[in-house]
Parts: C-alpha cells; sequence; structure tokens
C-alpha cells in the first residue's frame, strides 16, 4: 500500500520531551509545537543554572545530568537532586517570582529551558496545548503536596 503520509517521528529533543510527565499528554503534533519553544543549554558541572532571589523567568527541564537544589552556600546538602526527565523552577511559569532556591548542575548536563513569555504566547497561540500543560503542572504540585502531607503525618 502506497502511503503518502507516514506518521510524524519524533526529532531528538520531541523524544526526550516525550519522557518528561509535563508533556506526556500531548500528541506528536503538539509536542512538535512544544519542542519549538524549548531552548537547548549546557551547562558545566557545578554552573549555577539560577541563584536563590532572582526573578523567575523560566522553567528547566533536564534532558541529561543531574541539577541541585539548594540554599546558596549550601551545596554539600541539596535539597533535591533532579535527575533527567524532571522539571525545575516551575513556579516560574505561574508567577515569575524570586527563585527560592539556587539551581546548580551537579555534572555536566543538558537542559531544555521554556521562558515564561514564550508559554504566555502558547496559551494565546496554542490554548489547548497550554491547556494540557497546565493540568499537568497542576498534578505535579498536587503531587508534591500529597508527599509533604505524607511526611508531615509521619513526622508527628
Amino acid at each position: 500500500m502506497l502511503r503518502l503520509f507516514a506518521p510524524a517521528t519524533p526529532t531528538g529533543l520531541q523524544a526526550r520531551l516525550r519522557e518528561v510527565e509535563l508533556f506526556s499528554t500531548l500528541s506528536p503534533r503538539e509536542l512538535k509545537v512544544v519542542g519549538s519553544l524549548i531552548h537547548q543549554r549546557s551547562v558545566l558541572a557545578d554552573e549555577i543554572v539560577f541563584d536563590e532571589g532572582e526573578e523567575g523567568q523560566a522553567i528547566y527541564i533536564v534532558l541529561a545530568g543531574e541539577v541541585a537544589i539548594c540554599h546558596q552556600g549550601e551545596f554539600a546538602s541539596p535539597i533535591a537532586v533532579i535527575p533527567p526527565g524532571r522539571i525545575f523552577g516551575e513556579l516560574a511559569l505561574i508567577d515569575g517570582g524570586p527563585r527560592s532556591a539556587q539551581a546548580r548542575a551537579v555534572r555536566d548536563s543538558e537542559l531544555g529551558v521554556m521562558f515564561r513569555g514564550d508559554f504566555q504566547n502558547l496559551m494565546e497561540s496554542h490554548a489547548a496545548i497550554a491547556t494540557k500543560i497546565s493540568f499537568q503542572l497542576a498534578r505535579h504540585y498536587a503531587g508534591i503536596i500529597r508527599q509533604m502531607a505524607a511526611s508531615l503525618g509521619r513526622t508527628r
């Protein structure tokens, strides 16, 4: 059977984004739109991605490597270590307020970056895609809140 149109196959970045929970509900076509908004950034081990107190302008996706979230000067005991396929700095999409912690590469890493302005443009031009991402972001926060509530229940 002759096929005029083959199914779209994700590019390297799109395939990596598909593994990220934030984008897991997107179709290949929607993923392509989002992929066009993602800026790739290489960081070296111990390089600061952003500092505590800086204005949040972007959400980050760890594509390869690891990033530690810590309070400035406390790199030895991080709050969290973010592995590949996970996000950090996501509050920037919501309010753009000051960063509550520092992000620093644990080792050489590849990051995907989506700026707040790009997400706002996505909301205007592709509302359905932005809605799917927003719901995934809400699920992400619900998971964090449930984890915190469970850990508080265990400490009492």
